[in-house]
Parts: C-alpha cells; structure tokens; sequence
C-alpha cells in the first residue's frame, strides 16, 4: 500500500538547515531540488553558520560552493593596455589555504579539459589567473567559461578534503548548490556524473548536500547515488509562510518527465534558449522510441501544422549552441517553439513534477496538521 510522502514545513532557513544537518546523522547524501528563487543559496549559508554556532571555536565545518564562491574570483581587464588581462583571485579566504602549497594545476586541468579548450596558469605571488588559448595569452574567457574553471578548481579541493589534506581536515561536510547553470542536457548529465565519482570516494570522510533548481542534473544524481545513503527532497517556498520540504524516496524524478518538466517551466517563464529546441527534439526521439515510430515527428502526427513543426524541429536543432553563453530566442522561433511543446503536451498527457498544493487539517486533539493535495 503506497503512502503519500511526508511533508514538512519550516518558518524559516535555520531550522530547516537543522533539519538537513540532522538527516546527514544517518546518511551520507542530501540531495535537494527547488526552482530558482526559493532560497536555495540563503539556505546553504545558513547551514554553513550552523556549523559555526555548534563548533565550540567558532570555527567552520563547512566547504560549500555557491553564488559567494564564485564572488572570490574578480576580473582585471587592464583597461590601460588592454593585453594583460587575468582573474583575480581573494587569496584571504579559507577557501583557498591548500591551493599554493598543493599545486593544484594539474588536478584542475584534468577535470577543466573535459569541458573546455584552453589552458591556465595561477601566479601566487599575485593571486592571479591568466588564461590560454593556443599561443594566445591573457586572454579574456566567457562568463561562461569561467564558472567552468572555478567548478573545476572546486572539484579539486573537494578531493583534497575527501583524502585529508591538512589545509582541509576541518571540512566535515561539502555543500554544493547549483554547481553549472545553463548547461544544455548532455553536459549537464557529464558534470552531475562526474561530481558523483569524487563524492563517492569520500562518503566516510565528508557528509554532502547538494541543491539545483536543474531537474535533469537532480535527477542524474539521484541515479548516480541511489545505491548510497542517501535522503532527496523538493523543496517549496510558500510564500510569506516559510518552506515546505517534501520527500521525494518514494517517487525519484525520471529523465524524460524531469526535461519535459523543465522545458515546461522555460516555456511559462518566457525565458527560452535555442539549445532548448535540441531537448525538446530530444523529448520526442525518446517518445518515439519508446512508442516503436520509426520518425520522430509521428509524435506529432494529426496534430495541426504538423508538417511545419517537424521541418521546423529538423532545422532548429541540429545547431551547436554554446553551453556558455545561452543565446535566447527570437521572438518568432519563441512563438514557434511553445506551439509544438503546447502541441506535444496536449497530445500525451504526462504526470510532470509540479509545485504541490497544500492545505491544512483539523484533527480531532485540535493539533494542526499538514497533507499534500493533487
């Protein structure tokens, strides 16, 4: 007999980052899925200053990546000469106590070629970066490909925490929220599954949080640790009455529902890339199969204009779009875009993961309890 999955809810971040703290007693792994504007970030300070409050020092328990991290890496585009561009690095931070003495370069270039084409190297002396590209120097990398280094530098001293490394010893958990935004669904299922290896190698060492607002990279590590201890929640914020956690052990989100589902999301935001035509286009070649058509487009037979949307579909996806600099559609490919979704969703009628409604009951002791509805 199946049971809905428990709910819970908080006022505020504290007592909610208590409560993850409290399931990493018996776990290994909390894995936590929210849409952007939840918290998700507030959230994984508050569980950083926790750690302080319980350390009777005051000292931190707590290596996490997040918005702040990336703010510890600031440009200087040497607006005089324009050559001798580099990045900045905040050398004071504790974040970065093993980076000289450990030499990490070679670490990081083996996770940075794997999603990148150029080269780096980091000056100690000055806290500098200055980027590569073939027998150009200083040069000035993407917004994009910057998060790319700074994840891959992360990476990196996560490992030296996981195998003890003194400069690392107090870090007694690793949190990690939104590690790569705007990754297109193949790059996004590389670097969920790449994290997975590290922290797996060090789950008696470091205890592991990680939030995303990305529903494919949330699903792939669930699929990546689902043999480990591992608890994973949705979390909703309910707007001036605090947040809601909601388990999701009974009812693991799925590839095709995940990117469906947030294709969904893009297409009500408004907020529409051209690499989102190649996911949708994925969606209806994993349709297809799943159904034994021997076209992609039978997903979309009968349906009116079809023929226009299949042309459409075979020329709007086979482009390379850029996973580090997302370009937004134009206003006609929009249009067109959320046709075929609209078409597509109404023709199969999918169970998609969407924001659960409550409500609150009355018992008969007069305590006050909350159950899901939908």
């Amino acid at each position: 007999m199946s049971t809905k999955p428990k709910i819970l809810r908080y006022k505020i971040l504290d007592k909610l980052a208590l409560r993850l703290r409290d399931d990493l007693k018996e776990n290994h792994f909390v894995l936590l899925y929210a849409y952007n504007g939840t918290g998700k970030t507030r959230l994984s300070m508050e569980f950083k200053e926790r750690g302080k409050s319980r350390r009777g020092s005051g000292g931190p328990d707590t290596l996490y990546f997040n918005a702040f991290t990336e703010d510890l890496f600031s440009w200087d585009n040497d607006l005089d000469n324009d050559t001798e561009r580099v990045l900045k690095i905040n050398g004071q931070s504790k974040f970065f106590n093993g980076l000289r003495e450990l030499a990490l370069e070679e670490k990081i270039f083996a996770y940075l070629e794997r999603y990148a084409e150029f080269d780096f190297k980091i000056d100690y002396d000055q806290w500098t970066v200055t980027f590569n590209k073939g027998e150009t120097t200083h040069i000035k990398i993407s917004r994009g490909e910057e998060n790319i280094f700074i994840w891959c530098l992360f990476l990196s001293i996560c490992e030296l925490a996981i195998d003890g490394a003194e400069a690392y010893d107090w870090a007694k958990y690793i949190y990690i929220d939104d590690p790569i935004s705007s990754l297109d669904d193949n790059n996004a299922i590389a670097v969920a599954s790449d994290l997975a290896q590290v922290l797996k190698k060090g789950k008696d060492k470091v205890k592991v949080v990680i939030s995303s607002h990305h529903a494919l990279f949330f699903n792939v590590m669930c699929n990546e640790l689902k043999q480990q201890k591992c608890k994973r929640h949705f979390l909703l914020k309910n707007g001036s009455d605090g947040y809601t956690l909601r388990a999701t052990d009974d009812t693991p989100f799925f590839h095709h529902v995940a990117i469906l589902s947030e294709l969904k999301q893009v297409m009500e935001s408004g907020k529409t890339n051209t690499y989102h035509f190649n996911m949708l286009r994925s969606i209806l070649e994993k349709t297809a199969t799943f159904f034994g058509y021997d076209d992609f487009s039978r997903c979309i037979h009968g349906i009116e204009d079809e023929v226009l949307y299949a042309r459409a579909l075979n020329l709007l996806s086979h482009g390379k779009y850029s996973i580090y600099e997302p370009q937004e559609m134009g206003p006609d490919t929009k249009e067109l875009f959320i046709k075929i979704l609209k078409a597509f969703l109404d023709k199969y009628q999918f169970e998609l993961p969407e924001v659960f409604v409550e409500q609150t009951v009355q018992s008969q002791d007069d305590t006050k309890r909350t159950t899901a509805v939908g």
